[in-house]
């Protein structure tokens, strides 16, 4: 009995410490700088940068690469912004459930998709070996060299939103593009 006990116990001290600190993380999201405001031409540049990225892309590509990339870089914020940016597309749920897990589902994502999804993924995380030559190589073979150099772009510029994000707290649910 004294086990039980002391593991409900442990149970409900480890639940009010998740609470607490969700808490403490979203109090700390409202005390950290707005970037928009503090860099406003930075802010613009970066926007006019995703704009450009996205000119002759497949709406329904670029919102698949957002969603991976923020995947990848734990961004909550720009997950939950993209993945509704997709649904108010037209996007399928069963699509949206399988970015994460697309090389297990592959039957969901079109090869030129497929392609995007790897290159995604190895740009994302281009630390962990760089951006092999096969990755790139399926990808030039499904893109010309606009295409390629646009999702390209755009890989860079959902990292670059992700790091923002997470730099400056901001927090899922709370999509502040319409007030920009």
């Amino acid at each position: 009995m004294t086990t039980t006990n002391t593991t409900a116990a442990t149970a409900a001290t480890t639940s009010t410490v998740d609470l607490q600190d969700g808490i403490a993380t979203a109090e700390a999201a409202r005390t950290r700088l707005d970037f928009a405001k503090a860099a406003p031409k930075v802010f613009r540049a970066i926007v006019g940068f995703d704009t450009a990225a996205r000119q002759g892309l497949d709406p329904a590509l670029v919102e698949l690469i957002q969603i991976r990339a923020s995947h990848l870089n734990h961004c909550a914020y720009c997950l939950h912004m993209h993945t509704n940016d997709a649904r108010k597309a037209g996007e399928r749920e069963d699509r949206l459930h399988m970015v994460a897990v697309w090389r297990e589902a592959r039957h969901f994502f079109t090869p030129k998709e497929q392609a995007a999804l790897a290159l995604t993924e190895a740009v994302t995380l281009v630390a962990d070996g760089g951006v092999p030559d096969t990755v790139y190589a399926e990808a030039a073979a499904h893109f010309d060299d606009q295409e390629l150099a646009h999702v390209l772009s755009l890989i860079l510029t959902i990292n670059t939103w992700n790091r923002v994000a997470l730099a400056t707290g901001k927090v899922a649910g709370t999509d502040e593009r319409a007030a920009g």
